[in-house]
């Protein structure tokens, strides 16, 4: 097995591990979940030129005759990619003592300030870093607003 294996099943076993915390042990964490709100997705331009890149490599390993266990490592990564970049959805997880945001913790007591701005951008700032929270559903705005009231 090659070092480009090696680092390719790293690279598999990283993605993975992360789309198992983030669909299944995240939710579980900090108690039940209150609220779950999907999110607008961030450009998906850098997903593009990811997995654009990846089918290169795979077009380039198959041409060349390269290892056959590259080939399908190469395609696992890009299956991962399509998985994590065009799939998955974010989410905003709100639990009794605070919430996730891009998963990271954040406790109730750290917010400072919150906004809406006029194009349905929930603003919240903490101690040192503003929070963007775009929601997918304008609707969702007021199920947070009216969570956030009652803790």
């Amino acid at each position: 097995m090659a070092l480009t294996d090696i680092v390719l099943i790293l690279f598999i076993a990283l993605l993975l591990a992360f789309a198992i915390y983030d669909q299944f042990i995240m939710p579980r964490r900090n108690g039940p979940t209150l609220l779950a709100i999907p999110l607008l997705r961030r450009s998906r331009v850098d997903s593009v030129i990811f997995v654009g890149l990846v089918a290169i490599l795979i077009y380039n390993n198959v041409t060349s005759q390269g290892a056959i266990l590259t080939t399908w490592l190469l395609s696992a990564l890009a299956l991962m990619g399509l998985y994590l970049f065009w799939i998955r959805t974010p989410k905003i997880v709100f639990k009794k003592q605070g919430f996730f945001f891009t998963n990271a913790w954040i406790e109730y007591n750290r917010i400072k300030e919150m906004n809406l701005s006029e194009d349905g951008v929930l603003v919240m700032q903490l101690e040192q870093r503003r929070l963007l929270v775009r929601v997918r559903n304008i609707d969702d705005l007021e199920k947070i607003y009216k969570l956030l009231v009652v803790n």
